[in-house]
């Protein structure tokens, strides 16, 4: 039985409740009136705090989903822009991928690091390997990175994993820094959560892959990751170990698309009926060809339109949530959906273990990667890619570093205040980025969108003090200022 408030899987996550929302969005998908209180409730709306969204249900957001209509379509991307403009802006988030091993002891079907594949060369980076790992990340540009490894207890015991994030920490290159460590592994239990919080990691991800219950036991055949209930309330756990940014994802391609949009909707509002603050991101990954993965062998694949607009759909029913997508979708891809509710993109990305140092900017190696990269240009062509479609490309951590986390950012989002730190964070990050590691193209166009946007920062004695910051990076040497 749905139960939103439970602390079990199939309870938050009811089978049931999800055929019968996908039975009533099939029914109301052609429900003009219905549609039309369902865009008027999540349109903005202007109050004595600012612009506030109230968001939508799983339910109503699966009627829009389901609707065809060109018309009605092309008004749910106008609203998913109009939203994503007003508690994003123009600002995009830029981070990294770091692979620290591929060991792992499941066996999931669409992973090429699963427990049986003997094509894929097994690594583990030692200490020092991660260090030249993490220089050479600094030395590109990147400030955030999300650290990612296979389940394995003897080769990646959480030890490992909390060693990695302080050697991550510890390393100062010339003018770089890796100020927010994302983390990616596996479930895991609520003192290793704690632990990980004290080694101060910014958002616990975890991908759902499917919430289609049977599926999952399909795709997990053995390992602990086939433990359908324990990975699904892993989120529950972490934020009762401390970890109050947490970040969803379903692997799309692995069941039918519909099916994991209801869910993961669901899982949101299950965090935030429990515990007051719901994800703080939400990641959107496609299956893709990796070694001894054929991603054709899925019949449940998703074209671009569908794509974009399930983007669109997430994003107006939890219009606070950060969004991420990342170099698994093509350029193409990226750009058309970016304004459509993205927040967050990967740059110059490798998904192998060891990807980084020694390689040139335009070279990657194949070997042990996770899966294939589409979009494989430079962070810096990336960066310059996005100040000419209109965005400011942010290296922006300052939130997490101020405290402003879990709850306490979104209720400062939820009110539109977050402009007055986001937006001259994102310039001086990016001014950091153009002083210390851009080409003279992108450096240019960045000088003229700083000049440009720092006049859109709402607080006039906010926008001064931004503008002497951004003097004393450009003309003093200095780094790291922030509000």
């Amino acid at each position: 039985m749905y139960d939103i408030n439970s602390m079990k899987a199939e309870e938050f996550i009811d089978h049931d409740e999800i055929i019968e929302t996908l039975d009533f969005a099939d029914k109301n998908k052609n429900n003009r009136e219905l549609i039309e209180q369902i865009l008027d409730k999540a349109a903005p709306k202007k109050t004595g705090r600012g612009v506030e969204c109230a968001g939508l249900s799983h339910r109503e957001a699966s009627v829009l989903l389901a609707c065809d209509d060109p018309e009605i379509v092309d008004r749910i991307y106008a609203l998913a822009k109009e939203i994503k403009e007003a508690f994003y802006g123009n600002r995009i988030v830029m981070f990294a991928p770091l692979y620290l091993s591929n060991y792992c002891v499941n066996q999931c079907v669409y992973c090429p690091y699963h427990l049986k594949n003997k094509e894929i060369p097994r690594k583990k980076l030692t200490q020092d390997e991660i260090r030249d790992e993490v220089i050479a990340l600094q030395d590109m540009g990147h400030k955030r990175l999300a650290i990612e490894c296979g389940e394995d207890p003897v080769n990646n015991p959480i030890e490992y994993v909390l060693d990695s994030i302080r050697t991550i920490y510890s390393v100062k290159h010339k003018n770089g820094a890796i100020r927010r460590v994302n983390v990616n592994i596996a479930a895991t239990s609520v003192e290793n959560f704690r632990k990980l919080k004290e080694a101060e990691i910014g958002t616990y991800i975890l991908f759902q892959e499917t919430y289609h219950k049977e599926s999952y036991e399909k795709l997990h055949p053995a390992g602990p990751k086939h433990d359908y209930a324990y990975h699904t309330e892993a989120m529950d756990r972490a934020m009762e170990g401390g970890i109050d940014d947490v970040g969803l994802g379903v692997l799309f391609g692995l069941e039918m698309y519909r099916y994991e949009f209801a869910g993961i909707l669901m899982h949101a509002e299950h965090l935030e009926a429990v515990h007051g603050v719901g994800p703080h991101t939400i990641s959107v990954p496609r299956v893709k060809h990796a070694s001894d993965i054929d991603p054709g062998v899925f019949d449940n694949g998703i074209d671009d339109d569908t794509f974009a607009k399930i983007i669109a759909c997430i994003r107006i029913a939890v219009p606070y949530t950060g969004m991420i997508i990342s170099t698994r979708e093509s350029e193409s891809c990226r750009e058309k959906v970016l304004g459509l509710g993205i927040s967050q993109i990967s740059g110059g990305s490798r998904t192998s273990v060891g990807g980084y140092a020694g390689y040139s900017p335009t070279e990657r190696p194949h070997d042990t990667e996770q899966f294939d990269v589409s979009d494989q240009r430079t962070l810096d062509e990336v960066v310059c890619w996005l100040m000419k479609t209109g965005y400011i490309p942010s290296f922006c951590t300052a939130c997490y570093r101020a405290g402003r986390t879990g709850d306490r950012f979104m209720s400062l989002c939820k009110i539109g205040q977050i402009l007055n730190c986001c937006h001259p964070n994102a310039l001086m990050t990016l001014q950091e980025y153009l002083c210390d590691y851009a080409q003279p193209e992108t450096k240019k166009l960045g000088e003229a969108l700083i000049a440009k946007e720092i006049n859109n920062v709402p607080n006039e004695k906010t926008r001064k003090i931004a503008m002497d910051y951004l003097k004393q990076i450009r003309e003093g040497g200095k780094r790291d200022f922030r509000f």
